[in-house]
Parts: C-alpha cells; structure tokens; sequence
C-alpha cells in the first residue's frame, strides 16, 4: 500500500464574492511508496505546492480523498498524527524558526507533543546530528547561513520522529552552497533513515537526485517516472514552459544537430563520457 495516498483529489481555494472559484487541482490520483524519493516538479500555478499541503492536511480536499499512512486527512481526529508522521518544510527557513537557541528550536515539536524531557534531548541531539548540525546547538538561528537555517528547520521536523517530509521549495532562497548542503541533507536522510522524502523544486539538476519525478501541469500529473524517463521528454517539457537539466539541454541541441549521442543524459559527469566517446576519446 501506498504511504500517501491522492485519490482523484479536486481542490479549489475560496474565492471573492461573485466570483467562481478556479480548481488548482483537478483530479489527481497519485501514490507515493514508504522510502522513495519523489521530485514534483511544475511551473507556477500547476498545484504541487497545493498537493503538498494536502500530504500533511494542511489543506483538505475539496473533493476526492487524500490518505497518509492509511489515514484520511478529512478525519480532524486524525490530524495532529498525520502531522507528526509527515513533516512539511516551507521555503523560507525563518518563518519555522520559534527560538532564541538552536537546541530550543528543534525541541519545540517534540514538546507539543508531550514527549517527556528525557527523550526529548536524545531527540535533539539525535535530529542536529542527523543534519549535521550538533557543533551549532547552542547558537542562535539568525546568526546561521540560509543553508545552515533551513538545515535546523529540518531538524525540527526530524525530532518529532516523521516518516516521511515533504519539502516545498526549501532551496528557493538561498545560494548555490545552501543549497547543496539542504540537498545533501536530505539525500542522506532518505538514503541512510529510509526516510519518504517529496521534494518540490523547480530545480531540474535537484529533481535527478530523485529516484523518481512526477510532474504537474494545470492541476493535472503530466509526467510520472524516473529521471531518466522524464527528462527524455524534452520538447513536451519545453511546450509546458518546464526546463531540463542543463547537461539534457546540451545533448538534445547536440543531437537535433546530428550528432550520435545516446538518450537520457541526465548530468555532467554522463554528459562528458557521451562526448569523449563521440569524439573519440
């Protein structure tokens, strides 16, 4: 069974009086197994930050079922846990951060959820080392890097012991730096943890660290399947205003101008191997 679960999932936010409101999404019907790595990738408006705030019923349906772990996200009784097994981390790290200390940060959750002193510190510190953060517990939030703050925002999601985090845009904001310790981050988390991890970015070059990338367009799945899979579809990518990774631009232009280059150049390092084999070397 699937760890998140949409069923035909119809969603439309209120609108002004008088006016009809326009659905966001319009019937998604998606699963996500427990230990993947998901990519949801769209332009603007498309509804993958909509679908994830549905994960951890943040949002509800509209129409259509949403279920995590087995659990309806329409059931309010239900809410609190679903929440606690499937953390949602914004894009901006600053409006997660609550504390004046980085330890006290990350033990905020697990003391809303009544978890006893004791174990909230193994928590802690379980959680900061988990994203290599321990050295920085006693600082404050402010005086971090973005990468180093939203690292600590992941943290806090960690310490309430999750099984899966959803994460919307959390790279948007900061350098390329920041950006590669977040993405190391949660590599590590899904990789070493068997953590579920939804990944929404705009990033092309994060989405092929994803064992798998689903893509939305006007409220609907476009594309579901590997990196490789997806990438491979460049011009109807391009028809819905999307990107690829820099080294698929590359070889698909090579190739429109005749050159022998195989399918599915994902990054850098396969990209160059494609080349010094075209040319001989």
């Amino acid at each position: 069974m699937d760890y998140l679960q949409t069923a035909d999932v119809r969603f439309a936010y209120e609108a002004e009086e008088g006016v009809t409101p326009r659905e966001v999404l319009c019937g998604v019907t998606l699963g996500i197994r427990k230990g993947e790595f998901v990519a949801l990738l769209g332009h603007n408006g498309s509804g993958k930050s909509t679908i994830a705030k549905h994960f951890n019923a943040m949002l509800l349906p509209s129409g259509g079922k949403v279920y995590a772990d087995g659990m309806d996200t329409m059931d309010e009784s239900l809410k609190y846990e679903i929440r606690r097994r499937v953390g949602l981390v914004l894009q901006n790290p600053d409006n997660q951060l609550v504390a004046s200390i980085v330890e006290e940060d990350v033990a905020f959750g697990p003391e809303n959820l009544g978890v006893p002193p004791e174990e909230i510190r193994e928590r802690v510190e379980e959680a900061l080392k988990a994203v290599e953060m321990f050295g920085h517990r006693l600082d404050a939030p402010y005086k971090l890097s973005g990468g180093q703050k939203q690292r600590i925002a992941i943290a806090g999601i960690l310490a309430m012991k999750p099984d899966c985090i959803v994460l919307d845009e959390p790279t948007a904001m900061l350098d390329p730096r920041g950006r590669e310790e977040v993405l190391q981050t949660i590599t590590r988390l899904n990789r070493e943890q068997g953590i579920t991890v939804v990944l929404i970015t705009h990033y092309m070059d994060e989405a092929v660290r994803a064992g798998r990338v689903v893509v939305m367009d006007s409220g609907r799945v476009l594309l579901d399947g590997t990196p490789r899979e997806v990438f491979s579809h460049v011009e109807l990518l391009k028809k819905h205003e999307l990107d690829v990774p820099q080294a698929t631009e590359l070889a698909h232009r090579l190739k429109a101008m005749g050159c022998s280059l195989p399918e599915g150049v994902l990054d850098e390092e396969e990209c160059v191997a494609a080349l010094e084999l075209l040319l001989g070397g």
